[in-house]
């Protein structure tokens, strides 16, 4: 429960958290190792690292580079079951509740589970939810589920809130890598308003101005990762994490 429970206090000190994901594939070695830097010095609160393809790279190598840089925790972000190494902090337990595939709202858990507890990496039990962006994205393809429509939030708050009674500690509005939009402000305020565990926004978020709507519409947690692929944007990090952070 420990990177759970320091996510949570983050929220109630800054506002709200502000997560970086990392895609292996996209950020390695060298340029790995320099954004982990620039990262930690620009308020970042965690790295979450993972995809829904892995593909010439070694996963278990980035977690360690990655924890040898800075004491900021690292979530796996698992797009399978052979994305679980115990180096990392946690990982998010994901559910895809918004599809009807049941192999990703079950079926790859129960075999994840006892490896989980046997590699002792902390579970932090996630309702997953793909939102329509503009565009097919890669976690769609490969989930074979279709998103919710971008202008029913009401289907969209009615499976966060049946997340929140399965015992979720997160739900995770996520438009997808490389999302034309991101997820929209009037369906996180929606979700937000009627859970009351955090609501975890992603996907498309280009501007720190969008990040800042984002939380100022009730997302607790803002995660960018696509737009940093591109090294000329690392110097707005810093804006990012200070737009999210609405309470420093």
């Amino acid at each position: 429960m420990k990177i759970y429970k320091q996510i949570l206090r983050t929220i109630t000190d800054k506002g709200a958290a502000y997560l970086v994901l990392i895609d292996p594939d996209k950020i390695n070695g060298d340029k790995l190792s320099l954004f982990v830097n620039i990262c930690a010095e620009s308020g970042v609160d965690g790295f979450l690292i993972g995809g829904s393809l892995m593909l010439g790279t070694n996963l278990r190598d980035d977690i360690k580079l990655i924890k040898s840089k800075t004491n900021i925790p690292v979530i796996i972000f698992p797009g399978s079951v052979t994305q679980l190494f115990p180096d990392a902090d946690a990982l998010l337990f994901i559910s895809l509740i918004s599809g009807r595939n049941a192999e990703q709202i079950i079926g790859h858990h129960v075999t994840a589970a006892p490896i989980i507890k046997k590699m002792g990496i902390e579970p932090i039990s996630t309702g997953y939810m793909l939102v329509e962006s503009g565009k097919s994205t890669t976690a769609e393809y490969m989930s074979s589920s279709k998103p919710i429509p971008r202008d029913k939030p009401e289907i969209a708050a009615a499976t966060a809130l049946a997340a929140e009674y399965l015992g979720m500690k997160f739900v995770y509005l996520e438009a997808g890598s490389g999302a034309e939009l991101s997820v929209p402000n009037d369906m996180i305020k929606k979700v937000s308003e009627i859970v009351s565990i955090p609501v975890i926004a992603g996907g498309g978020i280009k501007t720190p101005d969008d990040a800042r709507k984002k939380v100022e519409h009730g997302a607790g947690v803002i995660v960018t990762g696509n737009y940093f692929e591109n090294e000329n944007n690392w110097n707005k990090l810093k804006d990012f994490a200070e737009a999210v952070h609405f309470k420093n």
